[in-house]
């Protein structure tokens, strides 16, 4: 369970460079497009949490 938590993690940052760079570009459709994609990382990260044992 570590692992997979580590790997939603690491694409959570990978869509905030993702934003980062599509903010300094100006380029609003991929600024949109990023922050779809940090939402979606979020909504699969959720169900992951839930089933971790308390």
């Amino acid at each position: 369970m570590k692992w997979i938590v580590t790997g939603w993690l690491l694409f959570i940052v990978s869509a905030l460079f993702f934003i980062s760079a599509a903010w300094r570009a100006g380029d609003l459709l991929a600024l949109a497009d990023g922050i779809f994609f940090l939402v979606a990382r979020f909504s699969f990260l959720v169900p992951v949490e839930a089933r971790k044992p308390q």
